[in-house]
């Protein structure tokens, strides 16, 4: 069995042979896109791809805070109120129409 620095060589020994085939290989690669490129009459504007029109997302004003809506309801218990809207809380029980906030007029 190995040890541990022998297997540091090897690593080291194949991450060199890896980085030689790949520079090979990429080199390789290239030429055969210039050839394509050439054999279709293309360019690098070509390749990129081409802008889209409008603006891009996430370019827009920032959208304005809505102000909260007023409480409807209030639990004379905790204090606690909700406007009516979204998921209705476990203390107004069946009866909402006990909890009902007088409007001032």
């Amino acid at each position: 069995m190995a040890t541990y620095k022998q297997l540091l060589v090897q690593k080291e020994a194949l991450e060199a042979q890896l980085a030689e085939v790949r520079a090979t290989e990429v080199a390789g690669v290239i030429d055969h896109i210039r050839t394509l490129m050439e054999q279709y009459g293309l360019s690098g504007e070509d390749i990129q791809g081409k802008r889209r029109r409008g603006r891009p997302a996430g370019s827009g004003a920032a959208k304005v805070a809505k102000e909260p809506l007023p409480p409807k309801y209030r639990d004379p218990k905790t204090g606690a109120t909700w406007s009516g809207r979204g998921r209705a809380p476990a203390w107004l029980g069946r009866n909402p129409n006990r909890f009902l906030i007088e409007e001032a007029a």
